[in-house]
């Protein structure tokens, strides 16, 4: 018997829309580097879609690939970036920021999120040290949305980052690797356009939300960086089928594709958790998105691995343990009912 697969949101290939467009396409000759009609379609439709007509809009392969190209590119040589301590960058990212020469300077977490006060007492503190020329200036905010933990951002809260921001002229910068799941989550305030008018620069998820690999960079001020191409070129970011991007784009913002498919792994997800509520488990976070935390005991955890594939998360005391389970934008309500069933 094969084992259910709930470790991750890309391990399935591409929505089928996706599939048939490239097959359509597949023998036509386009230009190179993202100068082909698909590329430009899509850039179109995602600045109409962020309510910005003046974004610069790049398309990168992969989140970590696009978190170093966005964080070189805007940093000065002497600066770091703020981000929570359970942020992707702080912890699953091999140290790829640090190897590009730029420190990732940590906060405590608060449920998954970055906290505004926290920021800028971390800040202030920083410019109060009468030795702050010794160490790395905080030039710039990231956090992700959602966050690790599948907790969200409330407008307020966002607003109150950006006005952090602002005070102390650091660039903020938003990590939408699950962002499609985000914005359609039942409890969210926070709009795609909310998101444009509020950061420098984030970026629209593609490998987690349907497509087969990619991320749309969305640079909505355009004049806090320069030459973000050429950087692109320069970190290795820069796809010579770049049409391989702009046609999973264009198709994933044509009829709200991108948004409708994310409901799927949401309704999922509220269907696993309400299920596991039901059951009497206790959750290790309260996510709205489409990673679900649980607490198992350990005996349970090895019954569970004989038949399901998931992630370990982290150790509760010495009889239980927290899981992660994922759901996708492929995922089926009888997976989650078999899933359920083995709990």
């Amino acid at each position: 018997m094969s084992k259910l697969m709930f470790s991750s949101d890309y391990m399935e290939g591409a929505h089928p829309r996706i599939i048939e467009k490239l097959m359509q396409i597949n023998f036509d000759k386009n230009s190179g580097y993202g100068m082909d009609d698909y590329c430009q379609s899509a850039k179109e439709k995602i600045r109409k879609a962020c309510e910005c007509e003046d974004a610069q809009v790049h398309f990168l392969v992969g989140g970590t690939q696009a978190n170093k190209v966005v964080i070189t590119s805007f940093l000065q040589h002497y600066e770091g970036v703020v981000s929570a301590d359970s942020g992707h960058i702080a912890v699953h990212e091999a140290g790829a920021i640090e190897n590009s020469g730029h420190k990732v300077l940590t906060i405590k977490n608060n449920n998954g999120k970055l906290m505004a006060e926290d920021v800028r007492d971390f800040v202030k503190g920083f410019y109060q040290d009468e030795t702050c020329d010794h160490m790395v200036f905080p030039g710039m905010v990231y956090i992700s949305h959602p966050t690790e933990t599948g907790t969200l951002y409330t407008l307020s809260e966002l607003e109150a980052l950006r006005k952090v921001c602002d005070e102390y002229n650091m660039h903020f910068f938003m990590d939408g690797a699950r962002l499609g799941y985000g914005l359609v989550a039942s409890d969210t305030d926070v709009t795609l356009a909310d998101i444009a008018r509020l950061c420098d620069v984030f970026y629209i998820g593609g490998t987690k939300v349907g497509a087969f690999f990619g991320e749309a960079v969305v640079i909505s001020r355009p004049n806090k960086v320069k030459h973000f191409f050429t950087s692109m070129k320069q970190n290795g970011a820069l796809l010579a089928k770049g049409w391989l991007l702009g046609v999973q784009f264009d198709t994933l913002f044509t009829d709200d594709l991108y948004m409708n498919i994310s409901k799927n792994a949401i309704e999922c997800a509220y269907m696993l958790k309400q299920g596991l509520l039901d059951k009497g488990y206790t959750l290790f976070a309260d996510s709205s998105t489409n990673q679900q935390f649980v607490i198992v005991t350990n005996d349970k955890l090895k019954e569970l691995r004989e038949k399901v594939v998931f992630n370990v998360w982290e150790k509760v005391d010495e009889d239980h343990t927290a899981i992660r389970f994922v759901t996708s934008w492929a995922t089926t309500k009888e997976q989650v009912s078999q899933l359920l069933s083995y709990l």
